[in-house]
């Protein structure tokens, strides 16, 4: 005689890819929003600052720079304005990461890696949730673009706001590595102040590298930020006003496509080496 099943036992949970991998990736990078914009300091130092960078470094050079071949009235705050949205980006991607820290000190990270869900899930909710709020920052710093006369191209919003994401990503996943070994905040701080700034100025974002030194020359080719500030320039300004020494649009995506996909691997392989070492 067949037994029916105790109605009141509780049914299995299938492992699948949604329970494994989908659902708690969604779950891990909606925490890492609503936790992030609950630190009313950390978003308003992520935003604020390079906003003040770009005003008053911008109005001091005022008409005393002018990049090759730009157009008449072209000002030197339009020409740092791609690299003040880049300076956005890198703040806010950054130090998002350091929740992993504080999920180490609090014992949630802990929690979450002898859970059975994928180790990629905790990967890629942390990287979603870095990119995402550095896209929602970096779209209300492109509010301010109508104040230096740089029309945003609503046409290409869409192509810009794809882009901006796959920066924000790859940030965020420099953030991660940098984050996951480390155990203070204070110690996270100093490491990014130290690489970030000097990873910054080297992109172009301050100074076009034609007229560089060579040895800047070589490190502003081989950094990943120039290419990400490339590609963004050549859509929010006209042809006539970007750089000669840009990149082409195309072999900038194709270099930031690479930089995140190393980036997410490399991210995924620490996280698993720390399970495997357990």
């Amino acid at each position: 005689m067949s037994t029916l099943p105790n109605p009141t036992s509780p049914s299995p949970v299938p492992s699948n890819f949604f329970n494994t991998v989908t659902l708690p990736t969604w779950t891990l990078t909606q925490r890492e929003v609503v936790r992030f914009l609950r630190q009313k300091n950390r978003v308003v130092g992520a935003l604020a600052t390079p906003i003040v960078f770009w005003f008053v470094i911008g109005s001091g050079m005022g008409s005393s720079f002018k990049p090759e071949g730009a157009p008449e009235g072209f000002t030197y705050l339009e020409y740092f304005f791609p690299g003040t949205l880049l300076l956005i980006m890198l703040f806010t991607a950054i130090f998002s990461t350091i929740s992993i820290i504080e999920d180490r000190r609090e014992g949630f990270l802990q929690g979450v890696l002898t859970s059975p869900i994928s180790r990629s899930a905790i990967v890629l909710g942390k990287l979603f949730g870095g990119a995402i709020l550095a896209l929602i920052q970096a779209v209300i710093f492109l509010a301010l673009a109508p104040i230096v006369d740089l029309p945003i191209p609503w046409l290409a919003l869409p192509g810009l706001i794809a882009l901006l994401f796959v920066i924000g990503f790859g940030l965020t996943a420099l953030g991660y590595i940098v984050a996951w070994p480390l155990d203070s905040t204070s110690g996270f701080h100093a490491i990014m102040n130290l690489f970030l700034i000097p990873l910054w100025l080297l992109s172009g974002a301050l100074f076009p590298p034609t007229g560089a030194m060579t040895w800047v020359k070589w490190i502003i080719l081989f950094n990943p930020l120039h290419y990400g500030l490339a590609a963004i320039r050549y859509i929010l300004i006209s042809p006539a006003a970007q750089e000669p020494s840009d990149p082409p649009f195309w072999f900038s995506i194709a270099v930031l496509l690479i930089f995140a996909a190393a980036l997410l691997a490399l991210c995924t392989w620490l996280t698993k080496k720390v399970r495997a070492a357990a």
